[in-house]
């Protein structure tokens, strides 16, 4: 599924390595995972708009559909957990997980040389 979601949460067809990047994986292991996603009809590879020999990854109407069945999933079962707690309890979580997304945000921050500040 994480193939499938980072093509989704890119909304465009990506490169093995851009998806690999995403995933925080190795390419190879990408590669293994996008051959079992064509076998099963939820991805194709599709040309490059600029390179032709660049090929890219694309899902199908059924893998975007399984993609968007998991995240509501996912989202449902967050939705259940929180669903009774107090409000003061849900919006101290909120805070602090866009406290936690701004931090992480700053410390990836690429600086104007390319390279990855903390990383």
């Amino acid at each position: 599924m994480g193939v499938l979601v980072s093509l989704l949460a890119a909304g465009e067809p990506l490169r093995i390595g851009e998806i690999a990047d995403r995933m925080q994986v190795v390419g190879p292991h990408v590669i293994r995972q996008v051959q079992v996603l064509e076998k099963r009809r939820l991805v194709r590879r599709i040309a490059g708009p600029r390179d032709r020999r660049a090929g890219l990854i694309e899902p199908t109407e059924a893998g975007n559909e399984a993609a968007h069945r998991y995240v509501a999933s996912l989202l449902g079962w967050f939705a259940e957990v929180l669903a009774d707690w107090p409000r003061q309890d849900r919006d101290g979580l909120l805070r602090l997980l866009a406290r936690f997304a701004d931090e992480v945000t700053a410390r990836l921050a690429l600086p104007e040389g390319g390279e990855g500040a903390g990383v």
